[in-house]
């Protein structure tokens, strides 16, 4: 696995074995493409279920200037961290070793861009999302992106945030959503 554009394009990262499923090349080009256009100069972002951290060093190396990684499983954030260090990155992130709804409850926000990428298995997903959705970490023009199984669909609105773009690889679904316009 290696991060696939940006200030550090084509660094290996490493990945637990076992212990994720990590977000393909294919899908992170795609997150971004669609992204990047909406992002404003200076970015923050919150990367949840963060597994190898290959998606939120993907973010820094695109020019975010901030990320907090949430991972609960303590190999992955030994992962995160090394690949931080791998990467030059560390001085631009926080690692967050615990439940992603304790991070919900500690988080400052607002971040700019919330990308959650849970175990497909989590029945919990929806009830997840909502609590992000309802958490500090969104603000005004936050972008929410999810991935999640394709037997697994989300709802076209969640909270006061709308379903602004899905698309399908294999079994991933990635789903976007923005804030709908307040009158």
């Amino acid at each position: 696995m290696r991060v696939i554009a940006g200030s550090v394009k084509g660094k290996r990262l490493r990945s637990p074995k076992g212990a994720t499923r990590p977000t393909t090349e294919l899908v992170r080009g795609a997150i971004f493409s669609i992204i990047q256009p909406m992002l404003a100069e200076e970015w923050r972002a919150v990367d949840l279920y963060a597994g190898s951290g290959a998606l939120g060093i993907e973010a820094l190396s695109r020019g975010a200037e901030w990320v907090a990684f949430v991972e609960s499983d303590p190999r992955c954030c030994a992962t995160i961290k090394a690949n931080l260090d791998l990467t030059g990155l560390a001085s631009l992130a926080k690692v967050y070793c615990c439940s992603v709804n304790r991070a919900l409850s500690i988080l400052q926000g607002p971040y700019d861009v919330v990308m959650l990428d849970p175990p497909y298995s989590d029945p919990a997903l929806l009830g997840t999302v909502e609590r992000a959705v309802a958490s500090g970490v969104v603000g005004d023009g936050t972008t929410l992106v999810v991935q999640h199984s394709t037997r697994q669909p989300l709802p076209p609105a969640i909270g006061h945030f709308y379903l602004f773009s899905s698309r399908r690889y294999g079994d991933t679904c990635l789903s976007i959503y923005r804030q709908e316009a307040r009158n």
